[in-house]
């Protein structure tokens, strides 16, 4: 996992070339002129899903974990905190979905906070539960930009 402010993007295009792609696209996108919902970038091997929504308790959620993409989740407005621990052969609550890319954990985690203009960087090892209030509920503008790494 990767956690840092939009002004350092440099710094991670070597990891991936898709994540540089992604990184490109967040930092020289304007959102306001975007609409709501998935954009094509690269067909499937990278789209972003450009999304509002109010932050949420946790109140029991599960934790999510992608094999076939990374996620680059960018706050465009608003704040919220992540739930975030690492895979290490943990059996999911909710097995493997193939066509969706996600299966679900019920597991202990850390918490970071995300705010405007930062961005997390979710890798397939990266146990994550996005959209968490940080008190009350806010109102909060992200892009996820998924990145393809496993085709099958």
């Amino acid at each position: 996992m990767i956690l840092d402010k939009l002004e350092n993007i440099e710094l991670y295009k070597a990891i991936h070339p898709g994540v540089a792609k992604a990184l490109d696209y967040i930092k020289n996108t304007n959102f306001n002129e975007l609409p709501m919902g998935r954009h094509e970038i690269e067909g499937d091997d990278l789209f972003v899903i450009y999304k509002e929504y109010q932050t949420k308790q946790v109140d029991g959620n599960l934790l999510e974990s992608h094999l076939k993409y990374i996620d680059v989740q960018y706050i465009i407005e608003g704040v919220e905190q992540m739930g975030i621990t690492m895979r290490h052969g943990q059996t999911p609550k909710k097995a493997y979905d193939n066509v969706d890319d996600y299966m679900l954990f019920d597991e202990p985690f850390d918490v970071i906070t995300v705010h405007k203009g930062m961005y997390a960087i979710f890798f397939p090892d990266d146990i994550h539960m996005p959209d968490i209030t940080t008190g009350e509920p806010s109102n909060v503008k992200k892009a996820v930009v998924k990145v393809k790494i496993r085709h099958s």
